[in-house]
């Protein structure tokens, strides 16, 4: 039985990882239908190659950081308990990588390819998995100073602060250095509208997301024995409210509509094992007023060019899902309780801030050693030809 239970496990959890990898093909649709045109191409290379720099830089570094593991051992004791703790590091690694891929969405159209890739290795290898370990390995002890200074340890079940919040929020710091697309903010007060490439392909990219996310949070229990029909059915509520908000609040228009379902799973993953699905429904729809509300805000009033709004996405709604498990994960509220509201807010302060220093620290370096911006011409020529030397549709497009 225990043999039974032994490759179960590594079955688990090796779906969960191939579900939350096809993910990756969400963020590269949702990135290429939102980007114009003559930038499709560069979306979907850079979400591929940046998932196989964060595959080395994961297993050479990352994840020895986060969990203290090395592989640097014969395949025979890799092979220990069929392989469960090598499908687990595919599996976390997912996660890890969705770090840049939730960054490339803000930077698109204007950012060169060589800089990103070595922000890739550097987050991915350094600055996300030592706040990883912190909240889901004990690193250095912070849990145990926050649950004796709260009464309770940070709970972030599936990633809304330790994976989106971090994404969003360094995604944030990149924008700001990066600037604006030109021509996006006009010196006379007129904003262009740069509108999307391909509505079909933002709605693929959206509905790949969200099925890939039942992997992504179900799976978080990583053995088949902790597997919750709750979180599937708090992910499912959530995903609706985020739904239904965003598409009344962004009066029935495709891009907020087809976002609004991802801001309710982003928002729903810290809390998805302890909440009620009426919480859960209510903790949705609030990320998807968050989500539209600013986007309209920082993209029209505050103008950071911030393409696909990853910041309110997945670092604002992502900081909202942490802090609303210490509201709806409460037994009062018809939770399970084990968590407190001082504890999320002290956790999700910490994961905002040490985004937004890595973030800043990471692109700022970049930016003054070797430049994050194509050249103007470059990027009025469109990423496509500039990197890739090919468009989209290559048989009107050719750069020699």
């Amino acid at each position: 039985m225990d043999q039974v239970k032994q490759g179960t496990d590594a079955l688990f959890i090796l779906l969960g990882a191939i579900m939350v990898l096809a993910m990756h093909a969400g963020f590269a649709f949702l990135e290429l239908g939102t980007v114009r045109k003559k930038n499709q191409v560069n979306a979907l290379v850079k979400i591929l190659v940046d998932f196989s720099v964060s595959t080395i830089a994961y297993f050479f570094v990352g994840y020895s950081v986060a969990y203290g593991v090395s592989f640097f051992t014969g395949a025979e004791a890799l092979a220990a308990k069929n392989g469960y703790e090598l499908v687990k590091f595919f599996f976390l690694l997912t996660f890890a990588a969705a770090i840049p891929a939730i960054v490339s969405g803000g930077i698109a159209e204007r950012a060169r390819f060589g800089p990103q890739l070595i922000a890739t290795a550097v987050l991915v290898g350094l600055i996300y998995p030592l706040f990883e370990g912190v909240a889901w390995n004990q690193l250095f002890g912070i849990q145990g100073w926050i649950k004796a200074w709260t009464g309770a340890e940070f709970h972030d079940f599936a990633g809304s602060v330790v994976v989106h919040a971090v994404g969003g929020w360094i995604g944030l710091a990149a924008v700001l250095l990066l600037g604006a697309r030109a021509g996006r903010y006009r010196k006379d007060g007129m904003i262009s509208a740069h509108p999307p490439s391909s509505i079909p392909f933002l709605a693929l990219g959206a509905w790949i997301l969200a099925v890939g996310w039942f992997g992504f949070n179900v799976m978080s229990a990583q053995t088949i024995d902790k597997i919750s029909g709750l979180v599937a059915v708090n992910s499912l509520m959530a995903m609706v409210g985020g739904t239904l908000v965003a598409t009344l609040m962004g009066k029935n228009d495709p891009g907020f509509a087809y976002n609004g379902p991802l801001a309710g799973l982003v928002a729903v993953c810290a809390g998805s094992d302890v909440m009620h699905p009426l919480g859960a429904l209510l903790v949705g729809g609030i990320a998807g007023a968050i989500f539209v509300s600013m986007f309209t805000l920082t993209q029209n009033k505050w103008r950071i060019d911030d393409v696909l709004g990853v910041w309110p996405l997945h670092g604002l709604c992502g900081a909202w899902g942490g802090i609303a498990c210490g509201i709806f994960g409460l037994k009062s509220l018809g939770g399970l309780g084990g968590v407190t509201l001082a504890a999320q807010v002290v956790g999700t302060l910490m994961g905002v801030a040490w985004a937004l220093v890595g973030g800043f620290a990471v692109y700022g370096a970049l930016k003054l050693a070797m430049g994050l911006r194509l050249s103007a011409e470059e990027e009025y020529e469109g990423a496509d030809l500039s990197i890739h030397k090919i468009g989209s549709t290559p048989d009107r497009e050719v750069s020699w």
